[in-house]
Parts: C-alpha cells; sequence; structure tokens
C-alpha cells in the first residue's frame, strides 16, 4: 500500500498541471502591488498585492497539499501565531499555552494580549491533560516541545479541549507534515515556522495557517488582508522551491538525528540526551502513536556550560539559532532564558553524510571525555 505522505509528494511536485506549450515547469515571481482591473473588482481573480499574489498562490497550494487542508501564508512563524491568536480572542477570554515551548508565544501573549484583556496560563508539555481545559477559548499545543522535545497526546488533548468548548491549535513547526499530523489528530488550526525544514536553506522566513474549519480559516485570512502581515512574492517561490525537496531533506535529517541521538547517548561526555525516537526516551511510546518521523532536533545535555560550546565548536555543526536547514546547527539554549539546564544543547541535525558528521562530532566529544 502505497504511504499517503508519498502520494502527497508527488501530488506536490505535479501540482502545475494544466500547463500549455512552453509554459515554465517552475512557477514564476509575480512583482506586482496592482493589477489590471477594469470593471467590477470582484470579477477579477487578482485585485491589489494586499490582497492577493499568485507566488502566494502556489506555495500556499503547495502545502494545503501537504497538510490536506486550505492554508494561508504568512512572512513568518511569529507571523501566523500572531494570527491565530488576534483572529480567534476577544477581551475576557483565557488561553492555556505550554510552559516550555517557544517562549516567543508566551511573551506576545504576555505583553500585547494580556493589555488587551485576555489572560494566559500556562502548563508543562508533558503533563498537559492534568487540570482540564474548563474555561479555556484557546488550547495551544507545542509537541515536541521547543527545546525540550517533551510531548503530549494531542488526540487526547483535542478530545478533552472540545469537550470543554476550546479551540485546539498545534504549532507542529518541530516536525512538519511529514512527520505529524495534527488536524487527523483533531486539532482545529496547524500553524507552523516554514522558515525551518520546509523552506530549508536558511535564507528565508515564512509561516502558514492550516484548517479545515472555513470559518476559522476565513478570519485568519482577514487578520492577514487588514493587519498588512503579507508574505513577499520571493520569499514564498523559495518556499515552494524548498518544499519540492523536503521529503528527501526531512528524511536524511531524521536518519540522521536517530543515528547520532543514538551514540550521543552512550557517549561517556554527554549527562543526558533526549530524542522522541530513542527507545528508553520518556516520550518514545506516545510519539510512536502520533509521528510519523522522529524529526531532526536532539537534545544533549552536558555537564556544563562551557562543555557544551566546546561541542558545539565541531567544523560540522554551525553555532546558530533556528533549525531545520541542511546544515547541522546547535545551540546552548539557556542564553536565551530557556529554562534547561546551562548544558542543554539544542542539536537540529541536517544532511551531511552521516560517518562524516559522527566522526568531527566524536573528535569534538573526544575533548570533553
Amino acid at each position: 500500500m502505497t504511504d499517503p505522505n508519498d502520494i502527497r509528494i508527488a501530488k506536490l511536485l505535479h501540482a502545475r498541471a494544466d500547463l500549455a506549450p512552453g509554459d515554465p515547469i517552475a512557477p514564476p515571481i509575480v512583482l506586482a502591488s496592482s493589477y489590471h482591473l477594469p470593471g467590477l473588482p470582484a470579477e477579477a481573480p487578482f485585485q491589489y498585492g494586499r490582497f492577493h499574489n499568485p507566488s502566494w498562490d502556489a506555495v500556499e497550494h503547495a502545502l494545503a497539499l501537504l497538510e490536506d487542508a486550505p492554508v494561508v501564508g504568512f512572512p513568518s512563524g511569529m507571523a501566523a501565531i500572531a494570527a491565530v491568536l488576534y483572529s480567534t480572542l476577544r477581551s475576557g477570554d483565557r488561553i492555556l499555552l505550554p510552559s516550555d515551548g517557544y517562549y516567543t508565544t508566551r511573551a506576545l501573549s504576555e505583553r500585547f494580549l494580556g493589555p488587551l484583556g485576555v489572560a494566559f496560563d500556562t502548563r508543562a508539555t508533558a503533563n498537559f491533560l492534568d487540570g482540564g481545559f474548563a474555561g479555556y477559548r484557546l488550547v495551544w499545543i507545542e509537541t515536541p516541545s521547543n527545546p525540550g522535545l517533551d510531548v503530549c497526546d494531542i488526540a487526547a488533548v483535542c478530545a478533552a479541549a472540545h469537550a470543554a468548548g476550546a479551540i485546539v491549535c498545534v504549532d507542529n513547526t518541530t516536525l512538519t507534515p511529514l512527520g505529524q499530523r495534527p488536524l487527523d489528530l483533531g486539532a482545529d488550526l496547524v500553524v507552523a515556522a516554514d522558515t525551518k525544514a520546509p523552506a530549508g536553506h536558511s535564507d528565508v522566513l515564512f509561516g502558514h495557517v492550516a484548517s479545515r474549519d472555513e470559518k476559522l480559516l476565513a478570519a485568519v485570512r482577514d487578520w492577514r488582508k487588514f493587519g498588512g502581515a503579507i508574505p513577499g512574492p520571493f520569499e514564498a517561490w523559495l518556499v515552494h522551491r524548498g518544499l519540492e525537496t523536503l521529503e528527501l531533506r526531512f528524511a536524511r535529517q531524521c536518519d540522521n538525528a536517530l543515528a547520532i541521538a543514538q551514540r550521543l547517548a552512550v557517549h561517556k561526555a554527554t549527562v543526558s540526551v533526549r530524542y522522541p525516537g530513542l527507545g528508553n526516551d520518556p516520550s518514545h511510546g506516545l510519539a510512536r502513536k502520533q509521528m510519523q518521523r522522529f524529526g531532526g532536533l536532539v537534545g544533549v545535555t552536558f555537564a556544563d556550560a562551557a562543555s557544551a560550546e566546546s561541542f558545539i565548536a565541531c567544523p560540522f555543526i554551525r553555532p546558530s539559532t533556528s533549525f531545520g536547514g541542511v546544515h547541522t546547527s546547535a545551540e546552548r539554549r539557556a542564553r536565551w532564558g530557556d529554562a534547561v539546564a546551562p548544558g542543554y544543547v539544542r542539536l537540529s541535525v541536517g544532511c551531511e553524510p552521516l560517518e562524516a558528521l559522527w566522526a568531527a562530532m566524536d573528535e569534538s566529544l573526544a575533548r570533553l571525555a
């Protein structure tokens, strides 16, 4: 039986099906702020650059094939997150956020939603079902959590949250639609930073929102239109190009990450390793249940900050924030204020040949052992 993800990728690669002789195989970049608009504006497919763009349509169509749901594109992952928050919440609402998830979501809620009368609570991802969801308008899941890589049961949270009358949004940035499918597990909305693995080359910012709920997605689209958080045509084109190799890159990253995590876990220079694909990881059983792949992120804890920085100095590791690119990168997340040990490293495993990458890492580890 053909893997559904394989079918999605094949459809994505052949999405430009109605081509006339001489048409370009790659979608063109349309740099337009205005369009030819005689007669009634509603009769034209494109009206103004803040409303529509053919380059957005192309990448949104490609992402929609991966998500099995309509998609709205944004100029960054945070713009996508903000669109969901501002389009669904009103004064007096309460939201639940992961205490160990991406910190900017919490910062946005505290700094800007709070003064507008929207309250929020936090809860650890590993214990997200504890306490129930009564009284929340929106429940926000990030699993695996960034940077700690804890996991919660998406289907169980969605069922309980819906029973309590809440909407559920899942930040699926770490795994992409090829690694995890939150909408299939009951989520109302998915957000993702396509800056990471979908674009894949560390050269563009982009994000998207996906939903099978027409009303929720219409509000998100209106927020983009009236708020002006629109992506650039060239950025949309770059992401579209990246999506065409996502399946190949993501498979290599996941394979590499599992092998690297297994070796780091038994190395005497490390204190502990988190990776959902490891058989002894606390989240492994649940991860196997709800993930198609375990992703390219590995959490490695060293004895102290100096040891972590020494490991990151490996010649085949880029010391950089963000993740999901073709180059292996890493950073000591405590320097950003995350609630992790000083020696905790978020390692984003790239597409390098495995043995060459491991040989360079092993040499860095040897300095610590």
